[in-house]
């Protein structure tokens, strides 16, 4: 695949470079700027190379129309602050703004687009809507270049159709990611250990099939844990339960036997009547959940034990928390595991945090991102392709 130093000298040209800024708000505060932040360095590379940098990103999921609370511009200070820059921004994304805001960059300026998805074209299944609105981003610019790694996997306008209208090539960040995740599935360093968490089981078993063939260890926690109990034979009262996937579970759990893989689950879970931190929670043993509780994170022994599973590890990928950590007394357990990949980390292991929920708890716990080997700006794209599936944005770059 091409990187920028490829695209030739670029001073004077118009670069369209696809960013990932989609960054949770509270109303207009950004209150996670790991994303933004990460798009930094490819765009102060574009500049010093004297390229007119015209920056496009989503926000949300609009239905391809206008919704003022999904706008990017809270996000124009921030990337200015960052930038140490002035950045200009549209207010529409091909439109009249656009093109003016466009025309009147100089060389080592930026501009950021209004948010891509008020544009039903660029997640449009119609191939043809889709290209022509690719069509028109591609008028605005010389080169395209592209960093937003949360979105290589989706087939969508700005991402795969633009890449095959102009000469294209992948941004820093994108490159790192890619780098990062061949070292997961290409001959990693082990012991190996896979943590996987959240709330769906459904979302994680194609990548927990594939990852058996290549890890040492998975330990999973979160609300796909009780999953994984009940499969075991343990009830789990009112906790978050796929019954259309214990069967598969089974076979997955039976599978690692035979593959030597050690599947590590919690010994005790900490409960509540409700979905809430004022409701009163209590730690039990997986064999004693009540019938009218449910499971919110793993208990004080599994963390130990879940500690214990990492801190020898070379290598560790980490998607998905291991209970609702946005609440103090169910944090306990993504907070134990935050901090056995820091230690990992000191020891010299690849200690890899998946994007998403993951990297929202470690900032959320007080953890800094250079404790950690690398935080992914993108969940979905790392399990994508940590599932052995081809990421349409990143192979229509050639």
């Amino acid at each position: 695949m091409k990187s920028i130093s490829d695209l030739g000298d670029l001073r004077g040209k118009t670069v369209l470079l696809r960013s990932d800024l989609n960054v949770p708000l509270d109303g207009s505060t950004i209150t996670d700027d790991g994303r933004i932040r990460a798009s930094v360095p490819t765009i102060q590379e574009l500049t010093k190379a004297g390229a007119r940098v015209v920056v496009v990103a989503h926000l949300g999921r609009p239905k391809g129309e206008p919704e003022a609370k999904y706008s990017l511009q809270p996000v124009v200070g921030r990337l200015s602050e960052l930038l140490g820059q002035d950045v200009a921004f549209a207010t529409d994304t091909v439109g009249d703004s656009a093109r003016s805001t466009v025309e009147s960059l100089g060389d080592g300026d930026v501009a950021l687009l209004e948010n891509l998805r008020f544009n039903a074209g660029e997640t449009s299944k119609d191939e043809a809507e889709r290209k022509k609105f690719a069509e028109q981003l591609a008028s605005l610019a010389d080169v395209f270049v592209s960093d937003g790694f949360g979105v290589v996997h989706r087939k969508q306008a700005s991402v795969y159709d633009v890449a095959q209208l102009l000469p294209s090539a992948m941004g820093g960040l994108v490159k790192t990611e890619v780098e990062v995740l061949k070292q997961l599935t290409e001959n990693p360093k082990r012991p190996y250990a896979v943590v996987l968490g959240g709330a769906k089981v459904a979302d994680k078993l194609a990548v927990i099939e594939n990852l058996m063939q290549t890890a040492d260890r998975l330990l999973i926690g979160g609300g796909m844990v009780f999953t994984f109990l009940a499969a075991e034979g343990h009830e789990v009262g009112k906790s978050l339960l796929d019954t259309e996937q214990i069967e598969t579970v089974k076979g997955y759990i039976a599978k690692a036997k035979e593959l030597g893989v050690e599947i590590v689950l919690p010994s005790d879970v900490v409960v509540a009547p409700e979905f809430a931190a004022d409701k009163g929670h209590e730690v039990v043993s997986i064999d004693a959940i009540p019938a009218d509780q449910m499971g919110l994170d793993i208990g004080p022994e599994s963390a130990k034990l879940y500690a214990s599973k990492l801190t020898d590890c070379k290598t560790v990928f980490w998607n998905g928390p291991m209970g609702a950590f946005e609440m103090e007394p169910f944090a306990a357990g993504t907070k134990a595991v935050a901090q056995a990949l820091v230690e990992a980390t000191e020891n010299g292991a690849l200690t890899v945090v998946g994007g998403g929920d993951s990297a929202a708890a470690v900032r959320q716990l007080g953890f800094s991102d250079d404790q950690f080997g690398h935080i992914s700006t993108g969940g979905g794209a790392s399990l994508e392709y940590l599932e052995g599936k081809e990421l349409p944005g990143i192979s229509v770059l050639g």
